[in-house]
């Protein structure tokens, strides 16, 4: 049996901010849960979870940083305009595992790449 751990916690009741709700799809399109970012920022899951339900202040540097590691501009956290910048690589949770990946001595790195590009060009083949 595999359980589903990305829903931890209960519901919250409070309904979300502005910044909140795009805080909150931001943190998700990166493929983070709140503790992953509060991990990245130095603070608890319990500060990410109040800045996306609570009327929060944040200073211009932590705005900054956030937007930073959410790869947003602060213009789109702030008020909704703005746009995220045109990524490449891969998004949610492939990153992570490629960022895990790069901390990776060099032969292990080399050892999953050939493993990964086997299988994507076995798929493409296939298709």
């Amino acid at each position: 049996m595999i359980l589903d751990m990305t829903t931890r916690g209960r519901p919250s009741t409070t309904l979300r901010t502005g910044f909140g709700k795009r805080l909150a799809t931001a943190r998700e399109t990166a493929g983070l849960t709140q503790t992953q970012l509060g991990e990245k920022l130095g603070l608890s899951q319990r500060a990410i979870a109040h800045w996306e339900r609570g009327t929060t202040a944040l200073r211009p540097d932590q705005l900054e940083t956030l937007a930073k590691v959410l790869s947003v501009s602060v213009d789109a956290l702030v008020s909704g305009n703005g746009s995220r910048p045109v990524e490449t690589g891969p998004k949610g949770k492939v990153r992570q595992v490629f960022e895990a990946v790069s901390r990776l001595p060099r032969r292990q790195q080399e050892k999953i790449v050939e493993v990964v590009e086997a299988f994507v060009e076995k798929k493409a083949v296939s298709h």
